[in-house]
This record gives structure tokens, C-alpha cells and sequence, in this order.
């Protein structure tokens, strides 16, 4: 195919696809393979098409970049002649080869070849050079590299942990402390204006239960049927002075300033800090108070009635399966309607997404949540709801019990005694929020490459102390020769496993981006150990220090200073050190 003669839209096409190599090397060639795609399909590719896909074959679908499963399908695959097929009426392979040879013109010697497999894939093998280059846009990323990759910027609140102010924390408040926080490190990594809340639950029945327990214990009495038991309890009865003559409501209270002053030690010392501390108690201060405020809300708006001396919310007109009391027939709020007035207050704050980390047995309370958001007049999209399932702790092979009110639990600083913080965070972190985990503390506490958590730190050392060797003339150096190798100048041939770290590193970007839309911070610990087990293929077949030519040399320093610098960016999204030394 002919190039077209210059004009002002080539003139402009050429800037845009300078901006694309300008971007992370992969959505540059991204960007290539989708202007590659609207050249063959005669139409002229927009910013949004550059951001999410193009539009082929009459609609728009999802073109990919991937890596294929085995090195000898090519470095890159991707599907858009299949996408184009349809409206172009041409065999998916026909195009795939068209496409090909536009890469070709594209690229130049930066391609080595192209290969068209089954019904119409294209598998791209990019040269040495292109992957040099592409390291040296890494490096000049230098702590931005894979940051920024939200498609649309947006003001978030996230709200996690939210224990009930009753007791220590346990394992499954630190796993949702853990993945609360990873979420918020991501996303704001990602470009997301992010603040962080703890919703104190420190009004209702429970604080008064609390207070009873406290009670009777002060004046050698059996501790109720429905209190609260445990060490924790009896402390609480010696701290607070003259608990015996106290009132179960004012020593509730009480208890709960105490209570939260441990619980907030407990957070900080598991690297978990928030911006607000929301208490629910100061929902119902003030006239109006902020749960009247957004009960007239809801009835200016038609969506409450009043039966049996209750007022009910027309959940059910917002899919809910039947509507909820707000006010009970004796005048008391029920804690859906603290609930409601808490988010109605977030929105009236300004956030334009609501993410709520929630435990496992609020499940139910998803469907009605989200109908009251939506009467209050939100958008339910808006609104994330991310239930967290169970969290159980394996040692010889048993399983150990949690029960708050019995005082039979592990407490957070249980956990950090035995494990310690970085152990604990990865493993809350290495499975999806959503599916149960199995913690097992043997294996939490080995230093072997067994255990995923060590071998990714242990990489990092290693890193570190290459680079001490080197000295920091000679990494300045490699730093400078990789600046200057943005063309892809390097000469020696690259080592397999040098071009599949380097193909690891570039990953990063899209993998931040995927883990930051899926709220799924278990990705990042698995990529991360799948780049720790790729620089230590290439620390074992690849000489660094005194490596050479030095050329050779300098560029696997710079090499080593990438894979760290990216190492380093996942264990601190995950909130675990890097260690320089082990």
C-alpha cells in the first residue's frame, strides 16, 4: 500500500503517533497496531480510539497487545485483523497480513518480522533495538513509570476497616485493613484523587452491651449472656476509674475512647493511616442532624411512607426485594438510615466515587444500599460495594478460631508478633478480596524461596547489592548510556532471559492499570513475583559486574536498576518494605 501525499491530516496523524512513542513503550506499539487497524479500515483514529480501542468492524472491540504463552509464537500477538474481518468482509487472515506489513513501514528495523497464526492473529517479533529503547523510556519514566494510567480522573473516598469500636482487632479486620489500604495506594498511583475513612460504629445497642460487661465485671458479677468476654474486657475495667458506679451507657462510651486509641495504635503500626475518622455518633447531632437532613431528602423526593406508626423507603423501586424501615414506630433511627445519611454526607463532600470495603456477612446489605443511593438521587455505578471474604490461620495444618465476644481470637498484633507486618500484609493481599484465605504461618515465616514474600524481597536485596558493587559512578553512568540508547543503539544480541525481563518491565503499566479497574491488588503481588523470578533466570544466566564488553556491563546495570525501581513500586503499592539488605 502507497503512502498518501502530505497533507495537513498526515501532518497531524504523524503527531499523534509521536505522541504515542512518547508514551509507555507498550501502548505505544498499542497505539501503532490501532492506527495500523483504521489505516486498513480507510478511517482516520481519534484520541479517544488511541485510549480505548478502536472502532473496527462497524463497532467498537476490544483490540489487544498480548504476550503470547511461548517465546516462539512471537513477542506480541494481537487480534485485530479477527476485528476487522467482519466489516471489511476480507478473511481475517488476508488482513492480519495487510496489517503486518503496515508494522513493517511503521517500524522498520524495529520489527524483525511479523507471522500470521490461526484464524487470523498477528504475532509481532520485535528486534534488540526496540526493546533497548523501550528500557530506556523505562528508565526515564524514573518513579512514574506505570503511574498516571487512569482513563478519567476521579475524587474517591474509600472507607474500609470500620470495626465496630468493641474489641481488638482481629485477622479479618487486618485483611480488610490491608486490602483497603493496597486499593488506596493503587489507586491514587493511578491518578485518582484518593482519601481514605474509617466509619466508627460508636452508637447502638453494641456500646451499651460493652459497657454492661465492663459493668458487671467491676462489681464482681457473671458478664451477660450477650456480652462481651475476653482479657481485652477485664483491662478495660482496671483503665477506667471508677467503672463500678458508673452508668452502662457512659461507660460504653467510655470504652469505646479507649478501645479506639488501641485500635488506631494497631492500624498505624500495620502501615494503615486514614485521612477522616467519621464517628456515627455525629450523624444524629445537630438540628437537623445530618440522618434528618437526608430523611427529608428521601420524603421531598416521594420515596418514604409511613406505616404502622414506622417510616419505610421504597427500596423495592430500585430493585431492592422489599422496602426498609428508617424510623421505627417507637421514633428510633435503625442504622440503615445512620447508613444512608453517612453516604448522603460522603456525596454532599464531593466524591464522586464511594468505595466501601465491607466483611463478609454484609452480604445481603449490598441490594439495599445501593437502592437507597439511588433514591437519594446517586448513580448505584458509583457506589462500590466490595464484600471480603474470611480469612483463616493454618499452623500444623489446623485451622484456628475467632470468636470477638468469647475473646477467642487473633489479634492483629498476634498476627505481626508471629509473622510480622510485611509476611501479614502479603499474604491478606496475594489472593482476590473475594475468595477465602488460607494463611498459613509456617510457611509465613520461612526465609526461602518458598515462601513468595521473602523471594520478592530477597530480589530486591540482590538488586541492591549488585548496585552497591558497581559503585555510583558506574550506575550513573549505565543511567546516562540508556538515556542515550532511546533508539535502540546497544549492538550486543540479547540473552533470552534479558529480553523477557525486559518484556516483564514493560508489562507493568497495563498491569497497574488492570489491577486499579478490577480493585484487585492481589495482581500486583503476582506480578511481582513473577518479575522477581525473572530477574533471578536473568541474574543466572547473565553476568553483570565485569560483563563484556563494558558497554554490555553498563546496560544490565541499567538493566538491574529498572527491575529494582519497579520491584520496589509493587512491594510499596502492597505496603511491604523493600529491603536493601537480608
Amino acid at each position: 500500500m502507497s503512502n498518501p501525499p502530505p497533507d495537513h491530516a498526515t501532518d497531524d496523524r504523524s503527531q499523534e503517533r509521536a505522541t504515542e512513542r512518547a508514551a509507555w513503550p507498550l501502548e505505544g506499539l498499542r497505539g501503532l497496531v490501532l492506527a495500523a487497524a483504521q489505516e486498513l479500515r480507510g478511517a482516520p483514529m481519534g484520541a479517544s480510539e488511541r485510549a480505548g480501542g478502536a472502532v473496527v468492524g462497524g463497532g467498537r472491540g476490544a483490540v489487544t497487545l498480548e504476550r503470547p504463552p511461548r517465546a516462539e509464537l512471537g513477542d506480541y500477538s494481537t487480534n485485530a485483523a479477527l476485528l476487522l474481518a467482519p466489516g471489511l468482509g476480507e478473511p481475517p487472515r488476508t488482513l492480519a497480513e495487510r496489517l503486518g506489513h503496515v508494522l513493517e513501514r511503521e517500524l522498520g528495523a524495529d520489527l524483525l518480522r511479523f507471522e500470521v497464526a490461526g484464524p487470523g492473529f498477528l504475532n509481532l517479533y520485535v528486534a534488540d533495538s526496540w526493546l533497548s529503547g523501550a528500557l530506556a523510556a523505562v528508565l526515564g519514566a524514573g518513579e512514574s513509570f506505570g503511574g498516571g494510567v487512569a482513563r478519567a480522573r476521579e475524587r474517591i473516598l474509600v472507607e474500609f476497616v470500620s470495626a465496630n469500636p468493641t474489641g481488638p482487632m482481629h485477622v479479618g479486620h487486618a485483611r480488610n485493613a490491608a486490602y483497603g489500604d493496597a486499593l488506596a495506594r493503587l489507586l491514587a498511583f493511578a491518578g485518582h484523587e484518593v482519601e481514605r475513612e474509617f466509619y466508627v460504629n460508636d452508637a447502638g445497642s453494641q456500646i451499651r452491651k460493652l459497657g454492661e460487661s465492663i459493668q458487671a465485671l467491676a462489681r464482681g458479677q457473671a458478664v451477660p449472656e450477650d456480652g462481651y468476654k475476653g482479657d481485652y474486657v477485664v483491662e478495660l475495667v482496671s483503665e477506667l476509674a471508677g467503672a463500678s458506679s458508673m452508668q452502662a451507657d457512659e461507660l460504653g462510651r467510655a470504652a469505646v475512647a479507649v478501645m479506639m486509641g488501641r485500635l488506631q495504635a494497631s492500624l498505624a503500626a500495620f502501615a494503615v493511616s486514614f485521612d477522616h475518622w467519621q464517628y456515627e455518633s455525629a450523624l444524629h447531632e445537630g438540628s437537623p442532624s445530618l440522618v434528618e437532613h437526608t430523611l427529608a431528602i428521601l420524603e421531598e423526593q416521594g420515596h418514604t411512607y409511613r406505616s404502622e406508626g414506622a417510616l419505610w423507603l421504597r427500596t423495592t423501586d430500585f430493585g431492592d426485594d422489599k422496602d426498609r424501615v428508617l424510623v421505627r414506630s417507637n421514633g428510633e433511627h435503625t442504622y440503615f438510615a445512620s447508613d444512608i445519611a453517612y453516604h448522603q454526607d460522603k456525596r454532599e463532600r464531593g466524591f464522586q466515587r464511594q468505595i466501601d470495603v465491607w466483611g463478609a456477612d454484609h452480604h445481603g446489605y449490598v441490594r439495599r444500599m445501593k437502592a437507597a443511593y439511588q433514591a437519594l438521587g446517586g448513580d448505584p455505578d458509583e457506589l462500590e460495594l466490595l464484600i471480603m471474604q474470611l480469612v483463616h490461620l493454618v499452623s500444623a495444618g489446623e485451622r484456628a478460631q475467632m470468636s470477638k465476644r468469647a475473646g477467642e481470637f487473633v489479634t492483629l498484633e498476634d498476627l505481626q508478633a508471629q509473622i510480622g507486618v510485611d509476611a501479614a500484609r502479603w499474604y491478606l493481599l496475594a489472593r482476590s478480596h473475594d475468595t477465602t484465605v488460607d494463611l498459613d504461618l509456617d510457611l509465613a515465616r520461612e526465609q526461602s524461596s518458598e515462601n513468595p514474600v521473602y523471594y520478592v524481597q530477597y530480589a530486591h536485596a540482590r538488586i541492591a547489592s549488585i548496585l552497591a558493587k558497581a559503585g555510583a559512578h558506574n550506575v550513573q553512568a549505565a543511567l546516562t548510556m540508556a538515556a542515550g540508547d532511546a533508539a535502540g543503539a546497544r549492538r550486543e544480541p540479547l540473552d533470552a532471559t534479558e529480553r523477557a525481563l525486559v518484556q516483564q518491565l514493560l508489562a507493568f503499566p497495563s498491569e497497574l492499570a488492570e489491577a486499579a479497574q478490577r480493585r484487585a491488588p492481589h495482581r500486583i503481588a503476582a506480578y511481582a513475583l513473577e518479575l522477581a523470578q525473572g530477574f533471578t533466570a536473568f541474574y543466572r544466566d547473565c553476568r553483570v559486574l565485569g560483563a563484556e564488553p563494558s558497554s554490555l556491563e553498563l546496560w544490565r546495570i541499567a538493566l538491574c536498576v529498572a527491575s529494582r525501581c519497579t520491584i520496589a513500586r509493587c512491594l510499596s503499592l502492597l505496603g511491604v518494605s523493600a529491603p536493601d539488605e537480608m
